[in-house]
């Protein structure tokens, strides 16, 4: 088994601290260091940042699977880069997720407002359904009910997980490790990084863009630590083949 790299073994510290805290204490950090909508009352811009060592209380998987990927694809990571490299890699990637994630949300949060304004809806009323989620069924002839429920959860649940600086590392590690066999539970046949990381990526994006997704998962967070990941691991090979050429 690797020894547990100096940064990957901090960082696991810290996000299982901030995991346990809120437990142990009985004092809720979610509002604080969760990634808010820019519109909520709640947000700050510091929660780019410290959502990424917040995870879900209700499921221990959540911070169990992210620190495992850590570990697994951060370890050799840490240890081609060093540790400077990789706390810029890893950080990259994750302010990349949540503002990418961000900006995905923001996105669809305005094609919303706008239909429901389009049907007659006050800013009151709109307000009132993002506050409290109650609504007149009569604009169930407008827009659907389940976009209303979208509506109301890109405003009022804040993402939280380091999964978008681990995603990014995962395609980090693709990059450095094209030919690693990776083993997974449900498949009994290893795969290549280069095959599975990417059918990963864009499994994500398209239960991202489309109604299939199951359960509150930050798809695009995912594809937006990704994308950081791949442009800055991308660069860095590109330039070390230079240097020795």
């Amino acid at each position: 088994m690797n020894r547990v790299t100096d940064v990957i073994k901090h960082l696991i510290i810290l996000n299982v601290i901030l995991y346990l805290a809120p437990q142990l204490l009985g004092f809720d950090l979610q509002n604080l260091f969760a990634l808010h909508f820019p519109e909520s009352e709640e947000f700050g811009f510091w929660q780019f940042f410290t959502h990424m060592f917040m995870h879900s209380q209700q499921s221990f998987m959540h911070i169990l699977f992210n620190m495992y990927g850590l570990w697994a694809f951060g370890t050799p990571l840490e240890r081609m880069w060093g540790k400077s490299k990789f706390i810029f890699f890893y950080f990259s990637a994750g302010l990349g997720a949540g503002l990418i994630y961000t900006a995905v949300n923001y996105y669809q949060f305005n094609g919303f407002y706008e239909q429901l304004t389009s049907a007659g809806m006050s800013v009151t009323d709109i307000q009132t359904l993002l506050n409290t989620g109650s609504y007149n069924n009569q604009i169930l002839d407008y827009i659907s009910e389940q976009s209303l429920h979208e509506f109301y959860n890109i405003f009022n649940m804040p993402a939280v997980g380091a999964s978008g600086a681990v995603y990014g590392i995962l395609v980090g590690f693709g990059l450095a490790f094209p030919n690693a066999k990776l083993g997974l539970i449900f498949i009994p046949i290893p795969i290549s990084a280069k095959y599975f990381i990417p059918l990963l990526i864009v499994s994500d994006l398209f239960f991202g863009i489309t109604k299939y997704s199951v359960g509150n998962v930050a798809h695009f967070a995912h594809v937006g630590g990704a994308i950081i990941g791949f442009i800055i691991a991308w660069y860095w090979k590109q330039t070390q083949f230079k240097q020795y050429n």
